[in-house]
């Protein structure tokens, strides 16, 4: 199986030129490329790679002599990060999930499978739950009662998605994620010391005796067409109302959603990203690996908020962030700069109170 460099240079909507019917099998960094592996030296700091390496084909920067680099053919593209995105879908064959249904699947008499839907080993499909057409559910994932899957999903091994969950189309689960499991909600009898620590803004409380009781989930968890969630994704149903995940949304590995949360379209939430409940994220929000976002609180659409970025407030749209607390990231950056003058200011200031010392 493969492509010839013009069938891949027409999906890429780019120029290809040499021997257009080269076979490619691959992808490859320059150096380690081999003779069916298109080299991807997408700037001039590959061209000593392609020397190294035995590509007959490559990805090159605009204006490269292809030629001179001792090519066969080459594909030139006006941006080359968003060719990847099209080169990798091109290359990638996908999980093996083999059509039908496995015979260790278990599925419910009353569950609607669409058609062409692949159903792995082990799987368990719960009563009344609505599959689309063209889905491919791997291995040991749970579907629990009266959640509806959109067309052409991929949910991946050990996903368990909780009852009554609604996703949209082309929905992607990487392995190990939970959606729909309950929120982390409990309440005191008296007033708790948290809630004392929030009217008096840190002050020491009065120690109480306090137990937690549950505040159970009876929400769901919606999510929109186009949505993506990395492995060991977890988020809570709502308390009343749904949790959301707007369309065309991407979770990466480790992120938890708090119940009640609504996040836009078209976000971006890096790895270990937390979002504690009840927060609305805007639109096109992107968050750095390990940013956390305190509850009951709005972010603006268009927010970006650099790694480890904590949000305790409102934040609003258009607004770049860093820190902990978050603040502007360029008033951030001086407060750092500041930070690191400090052992010298202090100094000085010692200095300067041993010179006045001395003269009394």
């Amino acid at each position: 199986m493969g492509h010839t460099v013009l069938e891949i240079a027409t999906a890429l909507g780019a120029k290809a030129v040499g021997a257009v019917d080269v076979l490619i099998t691959g992808a490859a960094e320059p150096a380690t490329a081999g003779p069916d592996d298109l080299a991807l030296a997408m700037s001039a700091q590959y061209a000593d790679g392609l020397a190294a390496g035995e590509a007959r084909a490559a990805i090159l920067w605009q204006g490269a002599d292809w030629q001179e680099l001792g090519l066969q053919a080459a594909i030139f593209v006006p941006r080359p990060r968003y060719a990847m995105s099209g080169l990798t879908s091109l290359l990638d064959q996908g999980p093996e999930i083999e059509s039908g249904h496995h015979a260790t699947a278990i599925i419910h008499e009353t569950a609607v499978i669409g058609a062409g839907a692949a159903i792995g080993p082990y799987v368990v499909i719960g009563r009344d739950v609505v599959i689309g057409a063209n889905a491919r559910i791997d291995n040991h994932v749970s579907i629990a009662k009266d959640t509806i899957i959109g067309d052409d999903a991929l949910v991946l091994a050990g996903v368990r998605i909780g009852a009554g969950v609604r996703i949209g189309n082309r929905f992607i689960a990487q392995p190990g994620g939970v959606v729909g499991s309950d929120g982390f909600s409990f309440v005191t009898p008296e007033k708790s010391t948290v809630e004392q620590a929030r009217e008096s803004l840190g002050k020491d409380v009065e120690a109480v005796d306090q137990s937690w009781t549950r505040i159970h989930s009876l929400g769901t968890v919606d999510i929109g067409d186009d949505v993506e969630l990395g492995a060991n994704v977890t988020i809570d149903r709502g308390t009343i109302r749904a949790t959301v995940i707007k369309r065309g949304s991407k979770l990466d590995n480790q992120v938890h959603i708090g119940h009640n949360v609504e996040v836009g379209e078209d976000c971006l939430l890096c790895g270990q990203v937390g979002i504690a409940g009840s927060s609305r994220i805007g639109n096109r929000v992107v968050m750095a690996g390990q940013c956390g976002v305190s509850d009951n609180i709005f972010v603006g659409d268009d927010v970006v908020a650099g790694g480890a970025t904590k949000i305790f407030t409102n934040a609003p749209a258009g607004r770049i962030l860093l820190g902990a607390p978050a603040v502007k990231m360029e008033s951030h950056v001086e407060m750092q700069k500041a930070l690191r003058r400090l052992p010298r200011m202090a100094k000085q200031l010692a200095d300067l109170k041993a010179a006045l010392s001395a003269k009394d």
